[in-house]
């Protein structure tokens, strides 16, 4: 594996397996009553949070600390940052504190990137802008994986919201890598203009892929990031890309449903879907702190 994980296209088939491995070895230690392991102790892991975030963060800091790592959370908000600190001044602040890992979400594009450039730990993105979010398509992947088996030919359904989505972006480029094929639905003001060099198939007909689908995964509608009208109304949104009782009963009977949360329930996602057996929405924030464990482990334990 490299260094840093900052895209999920910076992952080879056999990087992605190897984590997917990693982490379902290490679920079976969390199903013990000591969910501890001593393989990180005396190793330093700092969350550096500049957008709000409650699932990844708490994550990140579980994962760590059940490697026996130290964990330093840093918050943006009443830090040195709000006074106007630079992300290179905070960078050289950790390097001195000796961070052996950095996790990274800000507000900016690249901001993982560039940070890579200025510490000599390891950096992992933990959600960039819309740029990108790996950890997150590895945890998704590993749901995937464990309810359905191997993800080659499997069709996977991206529902919603993809212009601001840094979750679709990674879910695309590793679904792509593991022989997955993926089509994403959306309307046309909802997908970015690079979409035509993406490795997936588009579609605005959410009715016509669905009975052809193995998983359907629905996106928020990210409204703190619309500065326009991208849709009527969310009553028109919801009649048309929403995942409601109608359609979840024209899926096949053995596929799944996802979404990477916070939902918008009733607008994205009817509640009776998201509460169904066949959702794996609270297995998807469990999976994440192993998916976290094992690129930690990786990254800083070297590989098994």
């Amino acid at each position: 594996m490299n260094r840093h994980l900052i895209s999920a296209a910076d992952l080879s088939k056999d990087d992605a397996l190897l984590i997917l491995d990693t982490a379902e070895e290490l679920a079976r230690v969390s199903e013990r009553s000591i969910k501890k392991l001593p393989t990180l102790r005396g190793r330093t892991v700092v969350n550096l949070f500049f957008e709000d975030s409650t699932r990844t963060r708490i994550s990140f800091e579980a994962a760590a600390k059940r490697l026996s790592a130290d964990v330093i959370n840093f918050s943006a908000k009443g830090s040195s940052v709000s006074k106007g600190e630079s992300l290179k001044d905070t960078a050289l602040t950790l390097e001195a504190m000796g961070a052996d890992a950095v996790v990274i979400r800000h507000g900016a594009s690249g901001a993982p990137h560039r940070l890579a450039n200025w510490v000599r730990g390891s950096v992992v993105n933990a959600g960039d802008g819309t740029h990108e979010h790996p950890t997150q398509a590895l945890l998704d992947a590993f749901s995937m994986r464990r309810r359905l088996g191997n993800l080659e030919g499997r069709k996977v359904t991206i529902v919603g919201d993809v212009l601001h989505s840094r979750v679709a972006r990674s879910n695309v480029l590793l679904l792509a890598t593991l022989g997955a094929d993926v089509t994403l639905v959306a309307p046309p003001t909802l997908l970015p203009v690079s979409i035509g060099t993406w490795p997936c198939e588009v579609s605005y007909d959410l009715d016509s892929v669905l009975p052809k689908s193995d998983v359907v995964m629905m996106l928020r509608v990210q409204k703190e990031r619309m500065n326009a009208a991208y849709f009527p109304s969310e009553r028109e949104y919801s009649r048309r890309y929403g995942l409601d009782r109608d359609r979840f009963a024209k899926m096949p009977d053995d596929a799944i449903v996802m979404h990477p949360g916070p939902m918008n329930r009733g607008m994205e996602i009817a509640a009776e879907v998201a509460d169904s057996p066949r959702s794996t929405i609270v297995e998807q924030v469990a999976n994440g702190v192993t998916i976290r464990m094992a690129v930690l482990y990786l990254l800083l334990g070297g590989e098994i």
